[in-house]
C-alpha cells in the first residue's frame, strides 16, 4: 500500500484545507460570508465528486485515479458532511438565537439547506462498516438519498446566493452526472 492509499493521506487532503480555512476564520482573516460560502462550495464539490465516481468507473474502468476515487468514495462523502457541518455551525453561531434560526429556517432557501443537512447527517452516521453489516441491502437503499440531498443542496445554493450563476453551473454538472448514471460501461 503506497502513501496515496493510506487513510492518513486521504484525511490530510480532505481536511487540511478545512482546518486552514477554519483557522483563518477564527483569526478573522476571512469574514463570515466568505467562510460560509467557502464551506458550502467545498461540501458541494465533494458531493459531486462522490456522485461522479460511478460514471467515471463505467467510462474509465482501468484508470488508477478512478479506482482510487472508488476506494475512497465513502471518505469523500463523510468529508462533504464535515464541511457542511462547519457551514451550519458558523451559521448558527452567527445568528446567535434560536428564534432567528427558526424564522429564517422556514424560508425556501434555508429549508432546502436544512433538509439536505438532515439527509447528509443520516448518511454520515451510517457511513461505517458496522452500519453496512447491520443494514445489509437497506444500507444501499438509504445511501441513494445522496441524490435528493445533492438536489436540495443545489436548490439551497440557488435560492440563497446573491448571484446564483455559479450554482446553476454546478446544477448542470449534477444533472449531467445523473444522466450518465444509467449508461453501462463502454465496450472496447
Amino acid at each position: 500500500m503506497g502513501i496515496f492509499n493510506t487513510k492518513q493521506f486521504v484525511w490530510f487532503i480532505l481536511y487540511a484545507p478545512l482546518l486552514a480555512q477554519t483557522g483563518r476564520y477564527q483569526l478573522e482573516l476571512v469574514f463570515y460570508g466568505e467562510y460560509l460560502h467557502w464551506t458550502g462550495l467545498q461540501s458541494t464539490q465533494l458531493i459531486l465528486l462522490a456522485l461522479a465516481v460511478t460514471p467515471l468507473r463505467r467510462f474509465l474502468p482501468n484508470q488508477a485515479w478512478v479506482k482510487w476515487l472508488l476506494l475512497h468514495r465513502r471518505a469523500i462523502g463523510v468529508a462533504s458532511f464535515i464541511y457542511a457541518l462547519l457551514h451550519v455551525i458558523a451559521y448558527l453561531v452567527y445568528k446567535g438565537t434560536l428564534q432567528s434560526v427558526v424564522q429564517e429556517g422556514l424560508t425556501p432557501g434555508l429549508l432546502t439547506g436544512w433538509l439536505a443537512f438532515v439527509i447528509f447527517l443520516l448518511l454520515a452516521v451510517t457511513s461505517n462498516d458496522y452500519s453496512l453489516r447491520l443494514l445489509l441491502r437497506r444500507w444501499k437503499t438509504l445511501h441513494k438519498a445522496i441524490y435528493l440531498g445533492a438536489a436540495l443542496t443545489l436548490a439551497h445554493w440557488i435560492l440563497t446566493a446573491f448571484n446564483p450563476m455559479t450554482a446553476y453551473v454546478y446544477l448542470g454538472v449534477g444533472v449531467l452526472l445523473m444522466a450518465l448514471r444509467p449508461i453501462k460501461k463502454l465496450r472496447g
